[in-house]
């Protein structure tokens, strides 16, 4: 197999005058990007960046970031990247949970660390470049501090990318890089806590840009937008694919639905994946826009969290492209797609496994399930990520008999479909009683003053759990109150009852836009609920 760097220089031998990449009003050639990629290797290899190393960095969504990616493929390197917005101490977390030697990051967050504390920097004993900004530039009002941790240790030293601009471009020489070498670091948990770094090796990136490469036939004609941040894997992916196809990749800075739909027609975009939260604000704007046609879509698909069905029936409707839905997690890739446009009764469903790939619905003994009857789903892939850093028996305890347990529910079909019931954490057991969240939300969504609404399990001390919700609305709060438990019950069991109803403003949601209940009872604790 070809390693990724060898395939994006026969792509950039082969178009040198086409557009490779383009960001924020900026692009570059394939010859120009291929001069830039060879000039990033060769610096960090200069300043010791090695086979194994592992580079940590607040990624932003930039032609730079994007050069970095590709020129660790030819030092058979790897990158952990993560979100800019991490305060420093859950960053310190995940570059340690990750083995980080290196840092690459822009001058705000050298500025940051200098100020909270000098000796962060000492941890991590490999180059420290800045990305932005001349070195003498930082952190004015703590220069004292900074030269002085300079002058004592003589290690902490930070270095402009202009030295990068200022490398030679002759092509790295690829020796002794197999592809099983680490190349992504993604950290689970929102990179807090103690969070899981899943390996994935350039092989395990490169069989996976193939699979989607083949699965929705893409070509060197297309140009593939990716408007996730590039420390997720889906924009890594969705900037891999074209930049080993001699396509063209199309990178949104940061998404708003009028950017993400004036990005898509001055480029003529034919491709993407968008997450679910992206097309729901796409779906309004085109609405309320004059122009509500994207004429050089071919192809749009819907990814991460469950898209809402009102949403999805719409979409399919209004989209003169052809239209998807995909399922699947961090460790395994991409598990199912569906094509909504030809779904029919099928569109409740998130669709049928990929070539090679097997599902089944397990109990909590391990035991596969009957169809129809919801269980945790069990995936096995050869897209399956090559474990978890530093955690080992996590991951072995994740697998059973070849098969990732994805702490997902779901329910198979006779044809083959798989049904996401949601994240297994997330059941309610109120009384001994489980109760799915999501057939609470499917529920509640359909009334029309409702925006959002998320179940949750709320700590009491008879039932040990019960049915609370967290509602977004544009109605007044005990009416809508009011009309929520009516509706509830004529339409849920008793069982599914909601006991603590909580109007707020928003939910909480990561960066993808997804919803995220782990913080959902911290969240609304300082909201007074609204009528028991």
């Amino acid at each position: 197999m070809k390693l990724l760097f060898e395939q994006f220089i026969e792509a950039s031998n082969e178009n040198e005058d086409k557009m490779a990449i383009y960001c924020d009003g900026e692009s570059k050639s394939y010859k120009e990007m291929r001069t830039f990629v060879c000039k990033y290797a060769n610096y960090l290899s200069s300043r010791g960046v090695k086979r194994g190393d592992i580079i940590g960095i607040p990624l932003n969504n930039s032609i730079e970031s994007v050069g970095l990616i590709m020129a660790v493929t030819a030092l058979g390197a790897g990158l952990a990247p993560v979100n800019p917005t991490l305060n420093i101490k859950d960053m310190d977390i995940a570059f340690k949970a990750a083995n980080v030697k290196h840092i690459i990051a822009r001058r705000s967050f050298y500025k940051e660390v200098l100020k909270e504390n000098n000796n962060f920097l000492l941890d991590y004993d490999g180059l420290k470049l800045c990305l932005d900004g001349d070195v003498e530039e930082l952190e004015i009002d703590n220069q004292a501090a900074y030269n002085q941790e300079i002058n004592k240790t003589n290690k902490v030293i930070i270095h402009s990318f202009k030295e990068v601009l200022e490398m030679r471009e002759d092509l790295p020489k690829l020796d002794n890089i197999t592809g099983e070498e680490t190349f992504i670091l993604t950290l689970t948990s929102g990179s807090t806590g103690d969070p899981k770094p899943i390996i994935l090796s350039q092989n395990n990136k490169n069989i996976r840009a193939k699979a989607h490469i083949e699965m929705y036939e893409l070509t060197k004609n297309d140009k593939i937008l990716a408007a996730t941040p590039l420390y997720h894997s889906l924009a890594q992916r969705l900037v891999i694919m074209p930049l080993i196809l001699g396509a063209t990749a199309v990178i949104l800075p940061r998404f708003t639905p009028k950017l993400w739909l004036d990005l898509v027609r001055k480029l003529e975009v034919t491709f993407s994946i968008a997450v679910s939260a992206q097309l729901a604000q796409v779906l309004k704007e085109l609405k309320e826009a004059e122009e509500k046609t994207c004429p050089s879509l071919r192809l749009l698909v819907s990814s991460s969290a469950l898209l809402d069905l009102e949403v999805k029936k719409e979409l399919v409707n209004f989209l003169q492209c052809e239209f998807h839905e995909m399922y699947g997690t961090s460790e395994c890739s991409t598990v199912t797609d569906i094509n909504l446009k030809e779904a029919g009764q099928k569109l409740n469903s998130v669709g049928r496994p990929l070539k090679g790939v097997d599902i089944r619905i397990l109990s909590d003994e391990n035991e596969e399930l009957p169809l129809g009857e919801i269980g945790e789903i069990a995936v096995k892939t050869p897209l399956i990520c090559e474990g978890y850093l530093n955690k080992e028996d996590v991951f072995k305890k994740a697998m059973i008999k070849g098969y990732f347990k994805t702490g997902d529910l779901g329910k198979l079909d006779a044809e083959g479909f798989l049904t996401f019931s949601g994240r297994k954490k997330e059941i309610i057991i109120t009384g001994g009683v489980n109760v799915y969240p999501k057939d609470i939300e499917d529920k509640v969504i359909k009334l029309e003053e409702v925006l959002e609404v998320a179940a949750f399990p709320y700590k009491d001390e008879r039932l040990g759990e019960i049915v609370a919700l967290a509602v977004v609305t544009k109605a007044k709060e005990k009416e809508i109150t009011k009309k929520i438990r009516l509706f509830c019950a004529k339409n849920l069991a008793d069982f599914q009852q909601p006991h603590k109803i909580f109007i707020l403003d928003s939910l909480p949601k990561n960066s993808m836009g997804k919803l995220v209940k782990s913080k959902l009872n911290d969240w609304v604790k300082d909201n007074k609920e609204i009528e028991k």
